[in-house]
């Protein structure tokens, strides 16, 4: 069985699992807008395994499953494991509720939704408080100083964010050190083979300044785990809004970079799904991708996929094909 890596989280002290399990797979179906979501008993499985595999760092957020996801993980991890032992991340922005105050960044909002989330998780603190997206409705003054009070309150040990522009980042991080509030340490950015636009500004600000890493949908929603003329696909791909809003036109050089993924694989008789990861892992600024596992094999392959070194050669056949895609994930 392949060893976890284990790596400082950005420029902080926090030592975090290589791999991240994304828990909007798990919640109660019909709540929200994911469909497709795990009920608690398969849920438990998977999180057991994946605490069985090392891997010690779990993201989740108020909206998944109206909440429910923020439940199932929290109870399965209480029973799993001590609470020091992990790392547990949430997020906020998403809509709660209904009315004015029931969704966004401001700080109504935010002191209503860390409260809520600690209850429905069972904690008293959350390792890593993230804003799911940028709020153009709030001043980001007011967003950071409730976040800095967030933290200063015991609630989060640290802050990050999620898809935004490069200069929105930015500007958050100056108005913290003008201010003296707690700053983000982490970034959760749209990355894979086949979306590789944060190369362009938001990865090298990241690098220039210690910022974690924290790639979402590594795997783009599966399509990279699988042939690009396989029509089928899970209850999720077919069923994702979100999802197709992210992959909806595909361009030829989409097909040849899935074609590469596969001559690879095939090559080095691995499933699909380990070289795209390893592409992801590779790279450099990237502490932890956020995978999403619906079955035990996915949490394997993940694991997998930290052994596997992709050559230079193999980088470069897996990068070739790619052209500019148009900006996705940002709201």
């Amino acid at each position: 069985m392949c060893e976890m890596d284990y790596v400082k989280f950005g420029k902080t002290g926090l030592g975090v699992s290589r791999i991240c399990i994304g828990c909007m797979t798990y919640g109660v179906s019909g709540r929200g807008t994911h469909p497709w979501t795990l009920d608690e008993e398969r849920s438990r499985l998977l999180i057991k395994k994946a605490l069985d595999l090392g891997i010690n760092f779990f993201d989740t957020a108020n909206v998944y499953s109206d909440g429910t996801s923020e439940e199932i993980v929290g109870r399965a991890l209480k029973d799993f494991v001590n609470r020091d032992d992990i790392v547990l991340a949430t997020k906020v922005n998403g809509r709660m509720r209904p009315g004015p105050n029931g969704a966004g960044l401001s700080r109504k909002a935010i002191l209503a939704e860390i409260d809520n989330s600690l209850r429905r998780l069972g904690t008293d603190f959350v390792d890593l408080y993230q804003i799911h997206r940028w709020d153009s409705g709030v001043p980001i003054e007011e967003t950071m100083e409730a976040l800095h009070d967030v933290v200063k309150a015991g609630k989060a040990r640290y802050i990050g964010a999620s898809s935004m522009y490069a200069w929105q980042f930015a500007k958050a991080l100056y108005t913290s050190r003008l201010n003296g509030w707690t700053e983000f340490v982490s970034m959760q950015n749209h990355v894979n083979l086949i979306n590789r636009e944060e190369e362009r500004e938001m990865i090298p600000f990241c690098l220039d300044q210690g910022i974690a890493l924290m790639p979402w949908s590594p795997l783009a929603r599966g399509r990279l785990a699988r042939d690009w003329n396989d029509a089928g696909g899970s209850s999720r791909q077919v069923t994702d809004a979100f999802g197709k809003t992210l992959y909806n036109d595909f361009p030829e050089s989409d097909r040849l970079v899935v074609e590469a993924v596969g001559k690879i694989a095939g090559a080095r008789d691995v499933p699909r799904a380990q070289v795209a990861l390893a592409w992801v892992l590779q790279k450099k600024g990237v502490t932890a991708p956020i995978v999403g596992a619906s079955k035990v094999e996915q949490l394997t392959d993940a694991v997998a996929a930290l052994s596997l070194k992709l050559t230079a050669d193999e980088i470069k056949m897996l990068e070739a094909p790619y052209v500019p895609h148009k900006i996705a994930g940002f709201s």
